[in-house]
Formats: C-alpha cells, structure tokens, sequence
C-alpha cells in the first residue's frame, strides 16, 4: 500500500512540473517517427551530445589559443561571404535558430507512397525539439512568414491536427537564381564552343513549416506531419521503433549513442529494380535491347540483399567508439557483398610489417573466391556476353605466349590475405603527401610464380611506356615496369612512376617506392622492430573484437596529422591553385590568385604541430562477418596529454 502510494505521488509530481514548466516532454526519434521511414539521422539529446563532444580532442582544438587566428580569419570570411548574403537573400537569421536546439535534432526521409502510388516521391522532415525555448521559436516563426511574405513569396495556411502549419511556396527555378544571385557563376555571360542545352522547367515545392509544443516541424508531406502529430499526443500509429529490421540494428548498435542514422536499404533497393524492370522499352524506344538492363545490373550487384545500413557514435570511457553495420543475409549475398565476404582469421600485423608504419591494414578475403563471384556477376549482369568473357579469360595472352593460362598461373595462384602499409612522406611537398611510401602484400601458395604470372600479364599490355624490367635483389626476382607519367599537384613537369613487386615469403610485394620493396624484402632477416609489438595497438584492438576477425586497420594519426599540417604550411601556393581551378572556388570569388584563397584559408597562420600535438593520438578499426551482415568498428582512444 505504501509503495503504491509512493508511486502515485511521483507521479503526480512529475505531472505538476511538467504542468509548470508548460512543455510536454516530445518522444525520442525512433518513438516520434513513423514506420515507413526510410532513413533517419538524428541526436537525440542534442544539449547533452554537445556538452560530450565539446570536450573531445577535435573540439579543444578547434578552441586552442593557438589556433585562434586561423579560426578566426575563417569564420570571419564565411560569415561576410557566405552567411550574410544569404540571409539578405532569404529574410532570415542564423544566429536566431543556433541556439534553439535543446532535445533531439532529427532528419528523416520517409517513403511516402513511393514505389506504391503513381508520380509519389520520398518526402522529407526536419524536427528539432527546442524544449524551453518555445517561446523564442514561436517568435523566431512569426518573423520569417512576414519576411517572406514582405519578399513577394507565397505563402497559405493551414491546420494539421489543431496545430498551425506555413507552407512555403517556391520554384526550383527561383532558388537556382537566389543561389546564382549570392554565388555567381564566373562563366555566366562567356560564349562557349557548345549550344546551350535546354533548361529543364522548374519545378514547384511547398514546404511546410510550423510549431507543435516546443517542437519545430519542417517537412514536404502534410501526411507526415500529422504522424508526428498524432505521435506526440500518444496516438495509436505504427512508429519506427516497432519495425523489426529497426529495432534490431537499435539495439545492436544505436542505442544510447550521442548521434545515430539509418538507412532501409531493402525498401530502397526495392522499389528501383521494380521501376527499372517496368516496361524498360517505353520510356526509350531507342533502347538497345542487348544492352545490360538496368535491373539486371542491380540484380547482378546484389543490392536487393541488402537490409540496412546504420551506425551509432558514442563515447566510452577510454575515448570515442563508433559501430557500424551493414545488413546483408547470408543466404541473399550475391554480388559486392559476396565478393566483400571475408573469413574470421589473424588479422594482425604480420612481423614484416615495421613499427614505423603509419597506416595499415589486413584483410583475410579468399581471392580466388572472390574472383569467380566476380565473372559470375558479370556473367549475370550481361548474360548474352557469357561466351565473350569465358573467351577473353581462355585465350588472355595467347598470341603473344601460347603458354600463357591466366586462370592457372595467375587466379590459381591467388591467396586469401591482403596486407597494406605504408609510412609518412619522406619530403614536405603536396605530391609525398599524396603519395607516400606504401607497400600492398598479396598471398599467394607459390608467391614466385604469381610474381611471374603478373610479369607476364603486364607484357601483354598495350601502349606499355617501357618492357617490365628483371634485375636479382637478395635472391630475390623485383620485376619493374613503367607506369604513365603523372602530374604533380598544381602543375609542372610529368614525374616518371614505376611499379616494382617481386614474390617473397608467402606474399607478392607491390609498391611504386623500390626503397619500400627492398625494405619488405630485408625483412625475412628478422631485423627491426614490428607494429605488431607495439602494446598501445593491442590494448586499442581490444575496443574493436580484437585481431583475429579478418579485417583489421589502425592509424597513427599524430604521425599522418604532422606531415600534413608541416606540408599544408610549406605548401599553400601550390593547394590555392589547385582549389582555384574548382567551381566551388569560382562561386566563392576565390578562382583567381593565391592572395583570394588565403582571404579564407590562410595555413600560414596554423601553429607548429608540437603545440598542439597532444590532442591527436591513434586510432583501430575492424570488421566482423556474421550471418546477418558485416560489422564495422573503430575505437580513437584519448590522447595521453588529454587524460584526467
């Protein structure tokens, strides 16, 4: 009795206050939307995620004094070039909306008769639950609707469930020329070699905009609007949290995470190969019927096995964890999930790999397998060129060397590990930075004869710019053949590239850097130290399921960040007129001259990396096969300097 009582006082307790405060608490996302939604990304707390990750390594050091003046030029400029003009151009405030977000932030896409009713397309929501700062909201609303009627834009009323929406009424026309009006394009008004193509009429959109409670609601569907509507009140409608495939992926990896999303793929995917595979002659009569069908492709692919895509960001007491998962039966894999379909074995890094290394990765993925999931997907994308590949893959080299059988000395060759690394840039300039020195192992049971199988291969090349070469390293055969001179970044002369890889313990070792190569190749002597014994990456592994589930990598992100931030500063000329040739830089008036770019983005005022070394660290990621679908981990631990 007396327990009951306790919890009917509580309870009005809790009525009273929430009576008093005037806001009734709004359902969390999953319970707020409903069940044909497609994809969602929320934060469901967005006040409380924002505390978190204000204290994360990114965020303090976006806030480090020493980064100040950078920060600042840049925000100055996106404020000047990019906020005001469009605020001037649309009626509205930034700055009033910034601050009203207090419960969750929700974007969602819902299915909306699509793929079930004629002309019906995916409708989208925008609900941010500013909480007790209602009142701000509901004034911030008042202001717009009059700006956009003052503007000469049209506007009409309506009521969904007692409950006051605007609906702003555009064309798509008319936002192509606010969008053109605040970021002209530098080459409207040049004649040009080729006719204008016809422009394709703009197309009306309504958008509806209103508050419920202390909820903001934006959305393209009235009917989705009024879900959310009859949800809030505790009405009786299917939510996403009661859709099985949701509710799973929730609480495999979901739930009590500061930011999640999710993707129904398997309606998705749906939907299009059913409209590809209708009538797929009406709409183009010059369709070539011999040509792959576009269901075919998808079908070959094995897009319609997929359930669902998601992930959930969280933080853990030894630093920040992300999960994520792609739903793929076992039993439906074809395609690019079947050719993905790695096997629970050491993924560790083997002894060669040095300790030096700043990146790396291994997966244990059966090539052999893998390669005959191939050839069947192509066969099942264009089964009327079943006889051409089977051709190809037969005769493959044979009027150069009738010896040559790809299939046996080049596929039956084939391993099931795959090992890359690589180590920082051995020069500050942009080009080391985007080609550092790296070196990709594959397995193979007999590593020389594959080695001599790619040999072969590359000789049957055409238009080859020079014959592989063969020359004896350690015992060792390195075969080297030439690749097409490539552009450095920003322009000048070609630089001359070759492919060097030769087979050496169980592994055929490729790599554009010789030095690498070599470097592999003394490692059968035992010397030097290994990753593999470094203890801070078997501790981090430990975040991820460890290292023995056939997919795992790790980063040295204090390492990768120095050389690129040393380079960034050395090397800003050379990155201006590489992002001047963009049309993001034409639209911005940044497309001419180093002195336009730096307005904005001024490297020269970044600090020296050892003053702000202590927020960068490592981080490990790896991958997990089931029989529902592939997992993915990735664990970034708390840099030392940062640790209470």
């Amino acid at each position: 009795m007396k327990d009951r009582m306790k919890r009917q006082i509580t309870s009005l307790a809790a009525l009273i206050l929430l009576a008093g405060s005037g806001v009734a608490a709004t359902p969390p996302p999953d319970q707020l939307l409903a069940s044909d939604t497609l994809a969602v990304f929320t934060i469901p707390e967005y006040a409380k995620a924002k505390a978190t990750w204000s204290q994360w390594p990114g965020a303090l050091l976006w806030a480090d004094p020493s980064v100040k003046p950078f920060k600042d030029k840049l925000l100055a400029k996106v404020k000047t070039d990019l906020f005001e003009p469009l605020e001037k151009q649309f009626g509205l405030r930034f700055a009033d909306y910034s601050g009203l977000a207090q419960g969750q932030v929700t974007l969602a896409l819902t299915q909306n008769g699509w793929g079930k009713t004629p002309g019906a397309e995916p409708a989208f929501l925008l609900l941010i639950d500013t909480r007790d700062k209602g009142g701000a909201l509901k004034s911030n609303l008042a202001s717009l609707k009059q700006k956009w009627v003052d503007s000469g834009k049209q506007i009409k009323t309506e009521t969904i469930r007692n409950v006051e929406f605007t609906t702003l009424i555009f064309n798509t026309d008319d936002l192509s020329k606010a969008i053109d009006k605040v970021f002209p394009d530098p080459s409207a008004g040049y004649e040009t070699a080729e006719a204008p193509k016809p422009k394709k009429p703009g197309k009306k959109v309504e958008w509806l905009i209103g508050q419920s409670e202390s909820l903001l609601i934006l959305g393209s569907a009235a009917t989705d609007i009024e879900k959310i509507l009859i949800r809030q009140t505790g009405g009786a409608v299917p939510t996403l949290a009661e859709q099985p495939a949701f509710a799973k992926d929730y609480a495999r990896q979901m739930r009590d995470s500061l930011t999640y999303g999710w993707i129904n793929f398997k309606t998705f995917f749906e939907v299009l190969v059913k409209q590809f595979g209708e009538k797929p002659g009406a709409e183009n009569p010059n369709r070539n019927p011999a040509a792959p069908q576009p269901d075919k492709i998808l079908g070959a692919l094995g897009v319609n096995g997929l359930t669902t895509l998601s992930f959930g960001l969280r933080e853990v007491p030894e630093g920040i964890a992300v999960q994520a998962f792609l739903g793929a039966p076992e039993a439906n894999r074809r395609g690019l999930t079947k050719l993905i379909t790695f096997e629970a074995k050491d993924s560790s890094p083997p002894p060669f790999v040095p300790a030096d290394a700043v990146k790396f990765s291994r997966l244990r993925l059966d090539l052999q397998k893998t390669w005959a999931t191939l050839e069947n997907m192509l066969v099942e994308a264009a089964p009327q060129f079943a006889g051409v590949i089977k051709l190809l893959m037969d005769n493959a080299g044979k009027d150069k060397d009738p010896n040559f059988d790809l299939r046996a000395q080049l596929i039956g060759n084939l391993g099931d590990d795959i090992v890359t690394f690589e180590k920082s840039p051995r020069r500050q300039t942009l080009a080391d930075l985007n080609s550092p020195p790296s070196l990709a192992l594959i397995s193979s049971p007999k590593a020389d004869q594959l080695a001599s199988a790619l040999k072969a291969l590359a000789s049957l090349m055409p238009q080859q710019s020079a014959k592989v070469k063969e020359r004896e390293f350690l015992g060792r055969k390195v075969y080297t053949m030439g690749l097409p001179p490539m552009s450095p970044p920003g322009g000048g002369r070609p630089v001359e590239r070759s492919l060097h890889f030769a087979g050496s313990g169980g592994y055929v070792a490729i790599s554009t850097d010789v030095a690498m190569l070599e470097e592999y190749l003394r490692s059968s002597a035992g010397s030097g130290k290994s990753l593999r014994d470094n203890p801070i990456v078997a501790q981090a592994a430990d975040k991820v399921s460890g290292m023995n589930t056939g997919l795992f990598g790790y980063e040295n992100q204090a390492e990768t960040t120095r050389a690129a931030l040393e380079i960034l500063k050395k090397e800003s000329g050379t990155i201006a007129n590489l992002f001047s040739g963009t049309p993001l830089a034409g639209r911005l008036g940044i497309g001419e001259g180093n002195s336009k770019f730096k307005d904005w983005v001024d490297f020269s005022l970044l600090p020296s990396f050892d003053k702000i070394a202590k927020y960068f660290y490592i981080s490990v990621w790896s991958g997990n096969l089931t029989a529902e679908g592939i997992g993915l981990r990735v664990f970034s631990p708390t840099p030392p300097g940062l640790r209470k």
